[in-house]
């Protein structure tokens, strides 16, 4: 499958901040690999659904890394229409929290810092705002990020083992990782 030169800078990074495999207890996921965990199809059975058809295709352990990205490219880029961005920096945190806490949270986050209507879709006027935000745009994205996981332990302590990953994530998540 051929991919956008971008998403294929971004999902580089991607892939590294997910890791292999993994089965950490507390993970309402289940097991991952590459960050695509066991019950993103709504199914907790050790099966990874591929083709989005509701049953599981491979087992997470057995997933590749080309069905990782295939996964990543349907599931995640498409829906969150990042296209129309320029600033690649704020691309990459947007899908990066995408994956981490979902598509429509990431947009709706990125919403709230650029000033627009709040609804869950990247379409032509959050990505103009977004363009034309005054200021480092991609710094105050980090900066809400930062905050949501933040907020997110407060209202969901038992989530407090990941806190430091998350914000070690948001850190290392820019193009002088790769």
């Amino acid at each position: 499958m051929e991919y956008p030169e971008i998403f294929n800078k971004c999902i580089k990074i991607i892939l590294k901040n997910e890791g292999g495999y993994g089965n950490h207890p507390a993970d309402p996921g289940g097991e991952t690999k590459y960050g695509i965990a066991d019950a993103s199809d709504g199914n907790k059975d050790g099966m990874v659904d591929i083709d989005r058809d509701g049953r599981g295709d491979v087992p997470v352990k057995d997933l590749t890394v080309d069905q990782a990205k295939e996964i990543y490219f349907k599931k995640y880029w498409i829906p969150m229409n990042l296209d129309g961005i320029r600033n690649e920096e704020l691309v990459l945190q947007v899908f990066d929290f995408g994956v981490n806490a979902g598509p429509v949270t990431a947009i709706k986050l990125m919403q709230r810092v650029v000033g627009t209507v709040v609804d869950g879709k990247c379409g032509p006027k959050t990505c103009r705002k977004a363009n034309y935000f005054e200021g480092d745009v991609s710094e105050a994205f980090r900066k809400a990020r930062r905050q949501f996981y933040l907020d997110l332990i407060t209202r969901k302590p038992n989530y407090q083992v990941f806190i430091a990953g998350w914000l070690n994530r948001v850190d290392h998540t820019n193009f002088q990782y790769t």
